[in-house]
């Protein structure tokens, strides 16, 4: 019990330091890109009962950042064009929103953004209590430091996106499916279409666990049956206990996603409440205009015009147009290149380069013990194996989703930031933790008889044992370092590999440097510098107008430089995203103006940075 006590403790302390570098690094960040869009959407899912806004994200995690600011004085107009007229005029709508109804946006942003960080919370500790419960205290805080220093989950827990939330629908899916799987019984079953209900309405990205579930079904029943398969003379006799075990599981399974589509169904039915059946209608066959499969697009303007499906047709249109935009990739700036066609390696490159090198040889080192222990073990064979695999199940389906994960993520041409593959994370830090825990207490004697036996256990613990526990100390004392060192550019961080934050935008940049978060921090230098007039390209969610008022001037590379001699300003500041796009080579099929690729500045070293990701130049 007191160890219990003490591990709760540490936890608690832990999520406490999180929550301290996520609440503090976000007082003075603007609004990044999404939230643009995801806050106003958000507020007017709640009061409004209308989904036009957005509608290519699930409601969940808005709604859950929306809610605080239901009980404050806030204006929603609804008589202009981006709400009456536009279709799904996010962007104008979160401008006006914010920045021209009367707002403060600073006062939204900061009850927002609330929300999600303690999101972050409650998700490292089920983290923390799952992987506690599978393997003890040790491994459980240990996945959970890796968890709360973590630089892309405190960068991405601070915003009002659906990366976190998916992290987190993710992880409450598999595992609640995991524990029906191991102890079925009708509450669990329950629980597990509940969360998997849950994770629908957090990102489209989830509905990668519907293929998901039925393969990890197949694999468990084969696994259960094992032993008595072994028993059953003849492949027919095996055949048919196999499959009849498997048509339970899947009528059970098909149970599990029907309650998941009943909770799906009735939270989009709130939301489409006050949607005009017509206008859903006509949005959706705009929205759908350019999509491939007709039948598709038919079936959910079907299933829009029919007053008790049209909550499950708004989810089908978010759906197939996350296929569309998916198909479609997106032009972005990679290691000196611009293209929309991707790059297998985008993912593999970016976790390289913005996970801490320290956590990294922490990786590499559970892999060595995890590969000679494999080696060492007294049986090799494929039946041990499986054995391992039905013992440790939550472990191999954590290992075949990073796998399937990973590989989806590889071949799709959508490459827009690191945290695309943040679901994996937790399951990764689950496993690293696991393995070093294992390697620190892997001890050659278990169970002394002599006073010899016990001499050398004494001195294989507190001796021999020492350079482990010494290197562990080192590296993760240095990856805590390097996150506490970073506050409170946390979007920005690069690793040593990169040549630290202050280089990572030379290899990629959007939401993994550039996501508009330093607009304020501009603002900051301005007033400090007393500096009456300056030209900004800016990228992001903010506003200049409202953060600058008169004195910045819009700007872009085809202006040329900014010419103080005629009394125009002498100061530019231009966001890393756009200069690294701009001055980024195309590859074939892609063209570019010379006028437009910042051609001017390529050769000038920025005379200081607003944050990070905003360049400033003195001419």
């Amino acid at each position: 019990m007191a160890n219990l006590r003490i591990a709760n403790i540490v936890a608690v302390f832990l999520l406490t330091v999180m929550f301290v570098l996520m609440f503090f690094s976000s007082l003075n960040e603007s609004a990044i890109m999404d939230e643009l869009a995801h806050i106003p959407a958000g507020y007017s899912y709640l009061t409004q009962k209308d989904y036009r806004l957005n509608p290519e994200h699930p409601p969940l995690a808005k709604d859950l950042a929306a809610l605080p600011l239901t009980f404050l004085n806030i204006n929603f107009p609804t008589d202009v064009k981006a709400w009456s007229e536009d279709i799904n005029g996010q962007w104008d709508m979160g401008r006006i929103f914010l920045y021209e109804s009367g707002n403060n946006p600073d006062r939204i942003l900061f009850w927002s953004r609330l929300p999600m960080m303690l999101l972050a919370l409650l998700f490292g500790w089920l983290i923390f209590e799952g992987a506690r419960r599978l393997y003890g205290d040790g491994v459980g805080l240990l996945t959970l430091l890796f968890y709360s220093f973590s630089p892309t989950f405190i960068a991405h827990s601070r915003y009002v996106t659906t990366d976190l939330a998916a992290a987190f629908g993710f992880f409450i899916a598999i595992a609640a499916f995991v524990r029906y799987l191991a102890s079925p019984d009708a509450k669990r079953l329950f629980l597990a279409g509940l969360s998997l209900g849950i994770a629908f309405l957090l990102k489209f990205s989830l509905v990668l666990l519907i293929p998901f579930f039925t393969l990890v079904l197949l694999f468990w029943g084969y696994l259960v049956q094992m032993d008595a398969l072994r028993e059953l003379e003849g492949n027919w006799a095996r055949i048919r206990r196999l499959f009849a075990v498997w048509g339970v599981l899947i009528l059970k399974l098909c149970a599990i996603f029907a309650i998941a589509g009943f909770i799906v169904g009735a939270v989009y039915q709130y939301h489409v409440w006050n949607y005009p059946i017509e206008r859903q209608i006509s949005d959706s066959a705009l929205l759908l205009s350019s999509f491939g499969l007709r039948p598709a697009v038919d079936f959910t303007l079907w299933m829009a015009s029919n007053p008790v499906l049209r909550g499950l047709a708004e989810y089908l249109l978010g759906l197939l147009m996350v296929v569309q935009r998916a198909t479609g990739g997106n032009t972005t700036y990679f290691l000196g290149e611009i293209s929309n066609r991707g790059w297998w390696y985008y993912f593999p490159v970016a976790y390289l380069l913005k996970e801490p090198l320290a956590f990294l040889i922490l990786a590499v080192l559970a892999i060595v013990v995890a590969v000679k222990s494999a080696r060492q073990a007294h049986e090799k064979s494929v039946a041990v194996a499986l054995e391992w695999m039905r013992d440790n199940f939550f472990l191999t389906t954590g290992m075949i989703f990073i796998a399937v994960y990973w590989l989806q993520s590889m071949r799709s041409p959508l490459n827009i930031g690191v945290r695309h593959v943040l679901p994996t994370y937790p399951f990764i830090y689950l496993l690293v933790a696991r393995e070093l825990m294992r390697w620190l207490k892997s001890y050659s004697l278990l169970d002394p008889q002599s006073i010899g036996e016990w001499i050398y256990l004494f001195y294989e613990r507190c001796i021999k044992s020492l350079p482990r526990y010494f290197l562990m100390i080192i590296l993760i004392s240095w990856m805590v370092l390097s996150v506490v060192v970073a506050f409170p550019h946390y979007l920005s961080y690069y690793n040593e590999l990169a040549g630290g934050s202050r280089r990572g935008y030379k290899y990629i940049v959007d939401s993994n440097y550039d996501w508009g978060q330093d607009l304020k921090r501009l603002s900051d230098f301005i007033e400090k510098n007393n500096i009456e007039k300056i030209a900004v390209d800016y990228f992001g969610g903010g506003s200049p107008a409202y953060y600058l008022k008169d004195k910045y001037v819009s700007w872009w590379s085809g202006r040329g430089k900014p010419d103080s001699a005629s009394g125009g300003p002498k100061w530019l500041a231009v966001s890393a995203s756009t200069l690294q796009g701009a001055l980024g080579r195309t590859v074939e099929g892609f063209t570019k103006k010379p006028e437009d690729s910042y051609l001017w500045l390529e050769n000038l070293t920025p005379y200081a940075r607003a944050g990070q990701s905003i360049f400033i130049y003195k001419f």
